[in-house]
């Protein structure tokens, strides 16, 4: 029985340490684009933010995911490595955002929240999928 509850709080610590990361991944897309972001997904059903949005967190989750899977065996050094690479995922996808934006003519962030659909939202969320895969293999 002691292992289930061990079980039940190693999890709910990392459950709670991903939903952090998935927070602050919302926060980095708000941050790097104009607006509220909750604003252009939940009232003006913007697509292209929603698409931005959700390929941030699902490459977020692919990070705590492969961190948590591959994880040490001491738990205080699995919730800490999985910290430290979920927001070393997050500033490499706000850095891979600015390259992405210095290359390309205009500001990437209004692009990405305009009404009209944009391919350049799916170039910049394959990106996101991309830093994703690249941390996540560097984990294991």
């Amino acid at each position: 029985m002691s292992d289930i509850v061990n079980g039940l709080g190693r999890t709910s610590a990392y459950g709670a340490l991903g939903v952090v990361l998935l927070i602050l991944g919302i926060v980095l897309v708000d941050v790097l684009t104009p607006g509220k972001l909750g604003r252009q997904i939940w009232e003006d059903r913007n697509r292209n933010a929603s698409i931005l949005l959700s390929s941030a967190l699902l490459g977020i989750g692919g990070i705590v995911f492969t961190s948590i899977w591959t994880t040490y065996d001491d738990f205080g050094k699995g919730l800490v490595s999985t910290a430290a690479f979920g927001l070393l995922g997050l500033v490499l996808m706000a850095v891979a955002f600015l390259v992405v934006d210095l290359v390309t003519p205009g500001k990437l962030g209004a692009t990405l929240v305009d009404p009209e659909p944009h391919p350049a939202v799916w170039v910049t969320a394959s990106c996101n999928l991309a830093v994703s895969a690249i941390v996540s293999a560097s984990i294991a």
